[in-house]
């Protein structure tokens, strides 16, 4: 058992003072406001929040940031550098990236992450012997980092869609493809196995989108997929739009609704172009919404409705998606201020609304249900935010993620154990770790 004194927190009551937080195997057994500190406890300075939940993680897109705006470009044009990156991870390497960037998002408060996970075979296409090898990296990799884990395993099996049908897969994408909905479900199931006694990891299912699955493999997906949360991308670009609508008469939501991939264990990721009836679907489904909204603004997405997502039942969780910048505040400032620019009003989200995009709706999105609180029950994972760093000294703590960026987190627990103190990680300097995993990776380029 631990008790942490700390003289602000974020309990799901609001900002309460003088907190004494106990923990016990993991979890939070108490939490009492107005207590005196006692020899006994760990102190701490600064505002606690929850920790974080990055609810969606593309790990080896980390190698492109700063690497990709030389040209201008598209998203599409985007893609190819990504594919690229994509076709020179092995097992191994991908660790070493895995493991670089999962400390890089504790460092920034993150305490669990939704891995969208589709590099599942070697180079060519081929099954390495252990057909999960690649997702077995990520797990080791967050296990080193001391991050929890949700595998959002992605059945991926078409190149694309165009207004001539759906395309073969190109030549990267082979290593993303089981084949066939059955047999990408036998292989998660068996990995969903061997994790099932994991403390921290979760294992969950993905369709990477309306583009790579076809109706037929959309519903043979909802049928077979594991139990746990299934995510997708909706929606990010207006081209999907178009060529969903013109090959199949609908919108991709539509398309979801009709082979019953919408509900309470289900998130659209990004949902930037929807029509009002794609809102009210979601809304009335309780499918989450998850934005990223420092990648949606990098990669010229467009700025999705968020506020009208909420309001129809949308629950909002967030995510730093192809890693641009890994700073979980300013995700939710970029929410409220997408906002903001679209509707020329301010306030469009109350603080407590962000705070629990990023902790209590993320959890829930990833499995987690009950965490992202600091409440007796819930897993004992928070963040120490410093309140008199230069960006947030005479910040009220209740708003001080208006403020504050990821460098002024100084200490991270996750599941009762200290990986982040006093702003440095158990790992040692994360700098190193990134630039050795990133200096292997472009080399092979």
């Amino acid at each position: 058992m631990t008790a942490y004194w700390i003289p602000r927190a974020h309990l799901p009551t609001g900002i309460a003072t003088d907190v004494l937080l106990t923990e016990t195997d993991g979890a939070i057994t108490e939490v009492t406001a107005g207590a005196d500190p006692r020899q006994a406890d760990v102190r701490f300075a600064g505002v606690a929040l929850p920790g974080f939940a990055n609810a969606h993680s593309h790990a080896f897109h980390r190698a492109l940031r700063g690497r990709t705006h030389g040209d201008g470009g598209t998203f599409w044009t985007w893609r190819q550098q990504m594919y690229a990156a994509a076709s020179r991870l092995d097992p191994d390497s991908y660790f070493l990236l895995a493991r670089a960037v999962y400390a890089e998002m504790v460092l920034a408060g993150m305490s669990v992450v939704g891995e969208f996970h589709y590099l599942h075979h070697d180079r060519r296409g081929r099954r390495y012997a252990n057909p999960n090898a690649m997702s077995e990296a990520l797990v080791a990799a967050a296990d080193e980092a001391g991050i929890r884990l949700t595998l959002l395993d992605v059945c991926y099996l078409e190149g694309g869609l165009t207004t001539d049908g759906y395309q073969p897969l190109d030549p990267v994408q082979q290593r993303f493809s089981d084949g066939s909905v059955d047999a990408w479900a036998d292989r998660v199931a068996a990995f969903a196995t061997e994790q099932a006694d994991a403390p921290n990891v979760r294992v969950g299912a993905a369709a990477h989108s309306v583009r790579a699955l076809d109706p037929d493999d959309l519903a043979r997906l909802g049928k077979v997929r594991p139990a746990g949360p299934l995510h997708v991308h909706l929606s990010e670009q207006p081209a999907e739009n178009e060529t969903v609508l013109a090959v199949h008469g609908c919108t991709p939501t539509a398309l979801l609704a009709q082979h019953g991939l919408l509900g309470s264990d289900a998130t659209a990721i990004h949902a930037t172009h929807l029509t009002s009836e794609d809102i009210a679907l979601l809304g009335s489904t309780r499918t989450g919404s998850c934005f990223c909204p420092t990648t949606e603004r990098d990669l010229a997405d467009g700025i999705g409705p968020a506020r009208a997502l909420v309001d129809a039942g949308s629950p909002l969780s967030l995510g730093s998606d192809q890693h641009a910048v890994i700073d979980m505040f300013e995700e939710m400032r970029g929410v409220e201020m997408h906002e903001r620019l679209d509707t020329n009003q301010r306030g469009r989200f109350a603080p407590a609304e962000l705070i629990t995009a990023a902790t209590a709706a993320g959890y829930d999105s990833l499995g987690w249900n009950g965490g992202g609180r600091l409440a007796t029950g819930a897993p004992a994972d928070f963040v120490i935010v410093d309140s008199t760093s230069v960006r947030t000294a005479g910040s009220e703590p209740g708003q001080i993620h208006y403020a504050a960026t990821a460098a002024d987190v100084t200490d991270v627990i996750v599941a009762g154990e200290q990986i982040v103190r006093d702003r440095r990680h158990r790992l040692g300097p994360v700098g190193p770790l990134l630039t050795s995993a990133l200096d292997t990776l472009h080399d092979g380029s």
